[in-house]
């Protein structure tokens, strides 16, 4: 994709997260499920690590290089004419400016990137370490002139036996996000929840992310709780397994 069409659809991502609240995103994870989201009318989309991965027969968590996530996640973007943000995971290693170059070069418009390492045996990173990382990716978007999506992610609810618990520690993490440059912050697993999105949501000042199951949950709920954007996660992948599931069990042999 060339370089003026890459800026022109990040500008346009940045536009349609002040323009809707909160702004959905549908997880997509090859060209037919992009272009059928597309189809459907939304105006942007994100593709997961984990659906991406099982549509490739490989592993969630790293279990594919950078490289052919690149490689996978090329034509996807190419098939749309709507922005697409990637899911990076961790980072897979490489250094921001790596990152960057890496997801612009395909027309990748925004990212999502988490603090656990998982090819360090999935430690959490440090709040100042993983605000580093982002301040180095957004940094790196900068130099390269394209105002490339950043969300910030932490996973501390996520290993946490009471998420409740670590309330005070994921505000501090989120703020530190905010002002290291995130576009918005993405605390994991607090999706059903309401006291504490609320709480994370009157914390910062950007956009707050949640996973929603797209048959589950409601949108005016995540719209009344604060929250401005929503992706899906591996949860339209696994609905649709269900579905497909239930429409094939009376043709089984």
């Amino acid at each position: 994709m060339d370089f003026r069409t890459t800026v022109e659809r990040a500008q346009l991502l940045k536009q349609l997260h002040a323009q809707y609240q909160p702004l959905v995103l549908p997880t997509v994870w090859d060209v037919w499920s992009a272009r059928t989201a597309a189809g459907a009318g939304f105006p942007a989309l994100t593709i997961g690590s984990h659906p991406l991965a099982d549509s490739r027969g490989a592993e969630d968590q790293e279990g594919q290089t950078f490289e052919e996530v690149l490689a996978a996640v090329r034509p996807i973007i190419a098939a749309v004419d709507v922005p697409v943000s990637v899911d990076l995971e961790a980072g897979y290693g490489q250094e921001p400016a790596d990152l960057i170059a890496g997801l612009t070069e395909i027309g990748g418009v925004g990212l999502n990137l988490e603090d656990t390492v998982h090819s360090e045996g999935g430690r959490l990173r440090s709040t100042q370490e993983h605000a580093s990382y982002i301040a180095g990716l957004r940094a790196a978007a900068d130099d390269a002139g394209i105002p490339v999506w950043v969300n910030g992610r932490t996973d501390l609810f996520l290993h946490a036996e009471d998420p409740s618990g670590v309330l005070d520690e994921a505000i501090e993490r989120l703020r530190a996000l905010e002002q290291a440059g995130a576009d918005s912050v993405y605390p994991v697993r607090i999706q059903d929840d309401d006291d504490l999105l609320a709480a994370v949501t009157g914390a910062v000042s950007i956009p707050v992310n949640s996973t929603a199951h797209p048959v589950k949950h409601d949108l005016e709920r995540f719209r009344r709780l604060g929250v401005g954007r929503i992706t899906y996660g591996p949860l339209l992948q696994f609905a649709m397994t269900d579905a497909m599931k239930d429409m094939l069990g009376p043709w089984k042999p």
